[in-house]
C-alpha cells in the first residue's frame, strides 16, 4: 500500500480537483491519504466523501505557512516555516474563521506585489498589470490566491517563459510578506480543532525549510528542541527533497522525542508525482486510533 500525506488541490495551488486527486490515488493504489492546502480547508469534506467511495483511508489536512525566528540565527530576523495539519474538524469555527481571514489578506499581498512588479515593468518599458489584470488572476484561483498563480498569469501574459522564470527574475524580488501567523497560534488552531501539527520538509532546498538557518540536520533538530517541541507534534521525515540520510536523521530524532512521523510527495500535479515518496506503512498506524 502506498501513502501520500502530502498533495495540493486547485484550492490552493496544485492543478488537480479533490475528486480527481482521490481517483488518481485510487489507480496509483494509495490507501492513506492526506490533501493538505495552503492554508486552505475548502475541499476537505469533497475529499472525505470521495475517498470514502474510494476505499482510501483518508485524514483531513491543511499546510500553514508560520511566521518563524530564532535568535542564534538570521539576526533574529523571521522568515517563513510550513507546518502540516491533520485529523482536524474542518468545521472548526476558529480554524475557518482564521483561514477566511489569510485568505482576504492573500489578496491584498498580491495587489501589492503587482505593485512592486510594475515597478520592475517601467524599468523593462514592459506594460503595467491593472485591476484588470488582478481581476482576471483572481478568476483562476478556486482557493488560496498565491504566487504561483501570479507566475502562471506571466507567462500567459508572454513577460516570462515559464513559472520558475517568473519566481527567479521578478517574484521573489518583488514579495510581499506573507499574513503573520506564528507558531504558538498555528498549533493552538490545529489543536483546539481536534487535529495534530507536524512540521513539514524541515531539510527542503526548494521550498520553505530549516535550511535558510543551517544545512547541517543535527543544528536543525537542534532548533526544533529549543524551540518548537512544545507546539508540534510530529516531523514529515519522508518528502521528495529529503536525502536518505537526512530521512533517518529526523526518524530518529521524532523516535527519541515521541513525535509523530509523516510523508508524502508534495504533489502540485505537474507532473503527478503521487505515491512516489516511500513511506512506510506503519505510518498510518500512528493515525488509526481516530479513524
Amino acid at each position: 500500500m502506498n501513502i501520500d500525506l502530502h498533495v495540493h488541490s486547485n484550492a490552493s495551488d496544485g492543478k488537480l480537483s479533490a475528486q480527481e486527486i482521490v481517483a488518481e490515488a485510487k489507480a496509483r493504489k494509495i490507501g492513506f491519504l492526506s490533501i493538505t492546502d495552503h492554508d486552505n480547508i475548502d475541499c476537505q469534506y469533497v475529499a472525505v466523501e470521495e475517498a470514502e467511495k474510494a476505499g482510501i483511508q483518508y485524514i483531513t489536512g491543511v499546510e500553514l505557512n508560520v511566521t518563524f525566528s530564532n535568535p542564534k540565527y538570521k539576526e533574529g530576523k523571521p522568515f517563513s516555516l510550513d507546518f502540516l495539519g491533520y485529523q482536524f474538524k474542518p468545521d472548526d469555527c476558529a480554524l475557518k474563521d482564521k483561514l477566511k481571514l489569510m485568505a482576504k489578506y492573500r489578496e491584498e499581498r498580491a495587489a501589492k506585489i503587482l505593485d512592486n512588479l510594475n515597478a520592475e515593468f517601467q524599468k523593462e518599458n514592459i506594460a503595467p498589470l491593472t485591476k484588470e489584470d488582478l481581476r482576471k488572476i483572481e478568476e483562476t484561483v478556486e482557493g488560496s490566491l498565491g504566487r504561483p498563480h501570479i507566475a502562471d498569469y506571466l507567462v500567459k501574459k508572454g513577460i516570462v517563459a515559464s513559472r520558475l522564470e517568473a519566481f527567479n527574475k521578478y517574484l521573489v524580488k518583488c514579495d510581499v510578506p506573507k499574513y503573520p501567523l506564528h507558531l504558538d497560534e498555528a498549533s493552538k488552531l490545529v489543536r483546539n480543532a481536534g487535529g495534530k501539527i507536524v512540521l513539514a520538509h524541515p531539510n527542503d532546498s526548494c521550498g520553505t525549510s530549516l535550511l535558510p538557518l543551517t544545512k547541517v540536520p543535527s543544528e536543525q533538530t537542534q532548533i526544533i528542541q529549543d524551540t518548537m517541541l512544545p507546539y508540534i507534534d510530529g516531523v514529515e521525515c519522508w518528502h521528495l527533497s529529503h536525502t536518505a540520510e537526512t530521512t533517518s536523521h529526523y526518524v530518529a530524532f521524532a523516535k527519541e522525542h515521541g513525535l509523530l512521523m509523516t510523508g508524502g510527495s508534495d504533489c502540485h500535479q505537474k507532473p503527478i508525482i503521487m505515491g512516489t515518496v516511500e513511506v512506510p506503512s506503519w505510518v498510518m498506524e500512528q493515525f488509526k486510533q481516530n479513524f
